[in-house]
């Protein structure tokens, strides 16, 4: 496999179309090799991760400690940084991320500020993956994202996504918007309530790169013309406003009946957790990928880890 041209994963911006096929080669590598019960723990033997968490995850965690376990190496964690590690007596992201270098070989973390990751990977000798920092971006989850969309629909031109929820502080969103701008004939459909609609620096970066988006706040008026329906939670914790998040609370729910409405190909993706945006009775239709997307995680985070520390 050829050299991988990244030190450090903290946006979506890094990626261009090699890259992301790169690392989807690797991708379908790791997923065959798994499931082929191969030598997958011989790839990173002798390597650790260092999990640095400042915020909860399930998936994300989860995924890329077993990742890292499956390739064989080993993982150093805390549950919740900001209340279990020195940064609860005052040390700066910065002096835990040079401390922190002497101790693993890879930095996979989460934090509540946009913008961490990219300051601490430029302190960093050891490469920083960016695990999702605050509402800013979330990487991984949107190679993951591209992925799973990319198994519906191979060559991924040509689409029309609508984003529905929580825009403004989504990071998932953010960073999926970021990547779809490097394939053909995408289009954009927002599907939000004013007080959380996708923020302008997206809008222009779209608009840079030629790529059509609009607007609706009725989630009914767009489901039978789209290809995909990538639903989000509305974060309370994010919201600076009780009567802003109960404006935008349960506003959209992705019913069986409006499902009904979605063109048979058609697929519906949510990064998870998920409230009442979709309910259970979803997960059997057809067009329900959300379980496989975050099974995928799995795959995309062992393949990162394994393409940044194949040489190191």
């Amino acid at each position: 496999m050829s050299q991988f041209n990244l030190q450090h994963v903290v946006e979506s911006q890094q990626f261009d179309r090699n890259l992301l096929e790169q690392v989807f080669n690797a991708t379908d590598m790791m997923k065959a090799d798994l499931h082929g019960e191969k030598k997958l723990a011989k790839f990173l033997d002798g390597k650790i991760m260092a999990s640095l968490f400042y915020e909860p995850s399930t998936r994300t965690r989860f995924s890329f400690e077993s990742a890292m376990r499956r390739l064989g190496g080993d993982v150093i964690t805390t549950e919740n940084a900001r209340e279990f590690s020195s940064a609860s007596k005052g040390e700066s992201l910065a002096d835990s991320t040079r401390i922190i270098n002497g101790y693993a070989d890879v930095i996979v973390m989460r934090h509540n500020e946009a913008g961490s990751a990219v300051r601490a990977a430029e302190i960093s000798r050891i490469p920083i993956i960016n695990a999702g920092d605050g509402a800013g971006q979330h990487p991984t989850q949107a190679l993951l994202d591209v992925y799973t969309i990319a198994d519906s629909f191979p060559g991924m031109n040509g689409l029309k996504i609508a984003l529905v929820g929580d825009l403004r502080y989504g990071r998932t969103v953010r960073s999926l918007s970021y990547l779809l701008t490097k394939y053909d004939d995408m289009e954009l459909i927002f599907v939000a309530p004013q007080v959380c609609k996708m923020e302008q620096d997206i809008k222009k970066y779209l608009d840079k790169y030629q790529v059509p988006w609009y607007e609706v706040e009725d989630l009914a008026a767009v489901v039978s013309e789209v290809d995909c329906i990538y639903m989000t939670r509305v974060q309370k914790e994010r919201f600076h406003s009780a009567e802003d998040y109960q404006t935008a609370a349960s506003r959209y729910i992705l019913t069986p009946e409006l499902v009904g409405q979605m063109k048979p190909d058609s697929i519906i993706m949510h990064p998870l957790p998920r409230v009442d945006e979709i309910p259970p009775e979803v997960d059997s239709a057809p067009q329900a990928r959300y379980f496989e997307q975050a099974q995928n995680g799995l795959y995309i985070r062992m393949a990162l880890l394994y393409l940044l520390l194949q040489d190191n």
